[in-house]
Parts: structure tokens; sequence; C-alpha cells
């Protein structure tokens, strides 16, 4: 290989290493499913991560040297969101790549959902089949700004604190299936196992804002 070829080389790699230098800490993967859901301020992401504001923020600013976030000014607030929906696409890609590779995560996974009714989530494409005949009492358990920003079509919004308000005298033989953020979100396993126990029908689905297909539907 000519010279002019591995110093172009080493330029091309070295800038897809930019991101996969940004994708190196929990902190930040965790970021970006979090802005997955909807917008957020330094304030609140701090706040999700149980982080400090200055440490949130040097993480952003990792992120957004990487160009995987932008910001904006709402007010007195600085506002993240995704980049594009190319960086929601390459976090499932990491997320799956790592569940393929690693068994520790896949022990992670049993240990988080090990409780027998939670072990089979629904499907995307069932979900999506059993939603468009309304088959299904589909939930959103996230809190009601991530449901206002953004939902899967047909969801009712009920914050994990206000189930039992919501379901209170059910009595509808329709089956419930709730949703959070996806895959390692434990708000829907605790909705299911709550609901369970009220003798309600219920199943949790790991499907998530991220992973619906919206070129075929849009939110209602």
């Amino acid at each position: 290989m000519s010279d002019s070829h591995r110093g172009w080389k080493d330029e091309v790699y070295g800038q897809v290493a930019r991101v996969g230098k940004a994708l190196a800490s929990p902190r930040r993967l965790e970021i970006l499913d979090l802005l997955g859901q909807e917008p957020k301020s330094v304030e609140e992401l701090a706040r999700e991560l149980g982080a400090s504001v200055a440490n949130t923020s040097q993480h952003l600013r990792q992120l957004s040297t990487a160009r995987l976030v932008r910001s904006h000014k709402r007010g007195t607030y600085v506002i993240y969101e995704l980049a594009s929906p190319a960086v929601a696409a390459l976090t499932a890609s990491v997320e799956d790549a790592s569940e393929a590779l690693l068994l520790e995560l896949v022990a992670l996974r049993q240990r988080g959902f090990g409780d027998p009714t939670d072990a089979d989530p629904l499907p995307l494409d069932q979900l999506h089949a059993l939603v468009a005949c309304q088959a299904v009492y589909l939930i959103d358990v996230r809190p009601a700004a991530e449901y206002a920003a953004r939902h899967l079509p047909g969801a009712v919004s009920v914050p994990l604190p206000m189930l039992a308000e919501h379901f209170r005298g059910w009595s509808s033989p329709m089956p419930v299936v709730a949703y959070c953020r996806g895959r390692y979100c434990l708000y829907a396993r605790d909705a299911v196992r709550f609901l369970h126990q009220q003798g309600i029908r219920a199943r949790r689905t790991e499907a998530s804002v991220r992973d619906w297909p919206w070129e075929e539907s849009a939110t209602g």
C-alpha cells in the first residue's frame, strides 16, 4: 500500500473513531437512549442519570464533538436532542451486537427480567399487528413529557406512578400491553408485575418509539 493510501485510510478511520470514542462510556450511551425518547435539558438528563450537571455537561460536550447530539436554547435552558435518526439506529445496532457477543449482558438481562411472567416480551411485529386491529390496550408508562413528545400509535399515557389509579375498577377483557423506553428500561416490567397482582392480563413489549415503523403510521 502506498504512503498516500495509508495516510488517507488513517484519516478515514480517525474520523470513524471519533464516534467510537464518544460511545465508549456507559453514561453517554444512556444519554443517547434518553434523548431517543425526547429532547431534554442538561438538568433533566442529570436527574435521570443521578449525576451532577457539570458531569452531564461534560458527557454532552463529547457527544456534540462527535456530532451525535445537537442543542438549542429554550429560555434559560439548553436543550439537547439526537443529531439524526441515524444515531438511534447506531445505538440499537451497538446493543444488538453487544447482546450477540457478551454473555455477561445476557446474564444481566435475565437478572433484570427474571420473573417468568416477564420472560416473553411481545415482539414488535406482533404488537404492530395487534395495534392495527385494536386487539390490545396499549399503555405508555414513561413520564408524561416523553409521551407528549412522541408515542406509539393508539397508546394511552399511564406513567408508572399513575398505574394504580388508572386501573382501579378495571373490568375490560382486553389484554394490556405496556411499553417504556426499550430493552433496558424496567418501567414496563414493573407495570406488568403490578397488573398481574391485580388479576389483569398484561404483557410487556421491548418495542419503543425508537423501533416503531413510523413510515407506516403516525402517532395518535
